[in-house]
């Protein structure tokens, strides 16, 4: 237990998986008996878990890091701490010591179990500075949690770095090999998330399809679904990040069988030229996406798809960016993003030839975003409106006056929702019934079915 009572102020960037490690990161200061805060003007400790993802992940990191530096200058704050994917690589953490001298603490991704003695002992020396960015030697997962996502909702990180070293990502030279977890320890974890009021778990790593390979037991992932559906109280099972060339017929006979599991999946398909994905070093083609999405756009029921797909990638031409164009228009999903390629030192990539102008990016960029824009529309009103559909109530838009929520098509934060009218309250995390009466953009507006 902390002799004294310290506030300790958390910023977590980037994505869900590093979500996961700051609320683990949370359970170590909360056992120690620090309290917690979301005003850094009273914090004694502020804390930010970085993302190092792109550049743009990396100029928030900074930005806020700066911020933050003002705090401890003038305010309360007695240590400030970085940690996350940003102090993991050697490249950025010596970058950052020299640019960010304020910074008390810099520590990777490996080492959040070492969080509470390394602020006890800094605040016993005032000129306490520690760096500290283990590399893996085993595989590391951390224990209990402090949920930061709303009661009703929590992810599941599965799995931990990853193999597929595409020619664009640093990933896996932050968070190294790809590492499983067992079963028994991701049932052990679902439960007791479930246990805590979670009725929808979102099952997330780097790619989720390649789980259990690592495995003694040779494990995978339909079999960890069907453990986990065993949870009396879990009604929904989310997927994220689910690589084309492993999404087996198998895993789609789960999907479309089991009631638990939502009818989502997230393949990061990046592109539709083959040319451009072998160039990407991904595994797949164009044609394997044509044929995987022909797939599953022809299952017995509807699977809503999310996807991404990368412009401006160096040698794309105008040719490469239409099959884009033309595999969106052919092939309608529900949810889309786009984003523009970032160049990142000791990557592949980062020394191709060809390499696309950032005008030519943002034009590509804007293009795709309008034509998504359309067919979103266009398939929102074929497959919802007039259909009753099951909704789970996250909040009200006081300025639309409309209850939302989010139905098994639509994953938190990064996709649309669903507004619709009721004439009673409703428990936050309830499922309801809500008719589909129409579209507004890419959401959905409904009235509470009460039949």
């Amino acid at each position: 237990m902390s002799k004294r009572k310290i506030n300790i102020g958390v910023i977590s960037l980037g994505c869900d998986k590093n979500r996961v490690d700051t609320e683990h990161m949370l359970s170590y200061l909360e056992e120690a008996g620090f309290s917690f805060t979301s005003d850094p003007k009273m914090a004694d400790v502020i804390i930010i878990n970085t993302c190092g993802f792109i550049k743009a992940s990396r100029q928030e990191s900074y930005d806020t890091i700066v911020e933050m530096i003002e705090y401890r200058k003038k305010g309360r704050c007695k240590r400030l701490i970085v940690t996350g994917c940003m102090p993991q690589k050697d490249e950025w953490l010596k970058q950052m010591r020299e640019d960010l001298p304020e910074v008390d603490i810099f520590l990777g991704i490996n080492s959040y179990d070492k969080i509470v003695k390394i602020i006890n002992d800094s605040l016993e020396n005032k000129n306490f500075k520690y760096v500290r960015n283990d590399k893996l030697i085993e595989p590391n997962f951390f224990g209990n949690r402090v949920i930061t996502t709303p009661s009703h909702y929590a992810y599941l990180k599965i799995a931990d770095g990853c193999d597929k070293y595409c020619a664009f990502c640093t990933i896996p030279f932050i968070r190294g090999r790809y590492r499983s977890r067992s079963i028994e320890s991701l049932v052990a974890e679902a439960t007791n998330l479930v246990d805590g009021g979670a009725t929808e778990l979102i099952l997330v790593a780097q790619d989720v399809t390649k789980y259990g390979e690592d495995l003694q037991d040779k494990t995978n992932l339909v079999k960890l679904i069907k453990e986990l559906s065993k949870i009396k109280k879990l009604k929904w099972i989310r997927l994220l990040y689910l690589y084309p060339e492993q999404l087996s017929d198998s895993l789609l006979r789960e999907i479309i069988n089991n009631k638990k599991v939502c009818k989502y999946i997230d393949i990061p398909f990046q592109h539709a030229s083959s040319k451009i994905l072998k160039m990407m070093n991904r595994k797949s083609t164009g044609q394997m996406h044509e044929e995987l999405i022909t797939k599953i756009q022809n299952l017995p029921e509807y699977v809503a798809v999310r996807t991404t797909f990368m412009v401006g990638f160096p040698g794309e031409t105008e040719e490469d960016y239409l099959e884009i164009e033309k595999f969106i228009q052919s092939h309608p999903m529900q949810n889309v993003g786009f984003f523009a390629y970032s160049r990142e030192e000791g990557t592949a990539s980062y020394n191709y030839p060809n390499q696309v102008d950032e005008k030519t990016k943002q034009k590509r960029l804007i293009k795709l975003i309008k034509l998504q824009k359309k067919v979103a529309r266009d398939l929102n009103k074929q497959k919802f409106v007039g259909k009753t559909i099951e909704v789970v109530y996250e909040g009200i838009d006081y300025e639309k006056q409309r209850f939302f929520g989010r139905s098994q098509y639509q994953a938190p934060e990064i996709d649309t929702v669903v507004y619709f009218k009721s004439s009673e309250p409703i428990p936050l995390g309830a499922h309801v019934n809500v008719k589909i009466t129409g579209t507004k953009d890419y959401d959905l507006q409904g009235v509470k079915d009460n039949g």
